[in-house]
């Protein structure tokens, strides 16, 4: 019984760790990133699409993205969708491709991004070590149940820390690396 609690907590533990990984690739850098554009939803037709649902996204150069979208006329209201996000980026259309330049950040929106990345982080790591917490409630339980020892109960507690501890050093190691590539200059 406590190795299935066990193999779920890791699995939550997982899913969070993904989490903070992608959110990381939404903030922007001194570089083009085609994860950029992933919270990016265009108003089509009356619906909310992602853009990456709606072309073709690319990143030919180090400061240059570029969109193709599949059905030219929703130009218009991709440029709108992009202009009104917190990217601050500005398209150009040529009327088949839109191009986004991605300008160099300035040291004090360096600084605002990575306490955003900061935040993100020890948002994950709080993730983390709720998905302990519930997981440690429910070997109490089992234990209070009769339906587990002490003995596994202290194993799966010392397991399940080991796991915790994983974890967060992967969510520290992915700060530390987005940390450097926002300060790269």
């Amino acid at each position: 019984m406590e190795k299935e609690l066990l193999a779920d907590a890791r699995h939550r533990m997982d899913m969070a760790f993904e989490a903070v990984k992608t959110e990381f690739n939404t903030v922007r850098s001194g570089r083009a990133s085609v994860g950029l554009l992933d919270r990016i939803h265009v108003d089509y037709y009356g619906t909310s699409t992602p853009l990456k649902q709606m072309a073709n996204i690319a990143a030919p150069e180090p400061r240059l993205v570029t969109i193709q979208p599949y059905d030219k006329t929703s130009m218009k209201t991709i440029e709108k969708a992009i202009m009104e996000s917190d990217l601050g980026l500005n398209p150009s259309n040529d009327g088949s491709v839109i191009r986004l330049p991605i300008p160099s950040l300035t040291e004090d929106r360096r600084k605002e991004l990575v306490k955003m990345v900061h935040k993100l982080a020890e948002d994950g790591r709080i993730a983390v070590r709720n998905v302990r917490r519930d997981c440690m409630k429910d070997l109490k339980e089992l234990v209070h149940e009769g339906e587990v020892g002490e003995d596994a109960e202290k194993r799966a507690e010392h397991d399940l820390q080991k796991a915790t501890d994983d974890h967060v050093h992967e969510i520290d190691e992915l700060l530390k690396h987005k940390e450097a590539e926002i300060l790269e200059v």
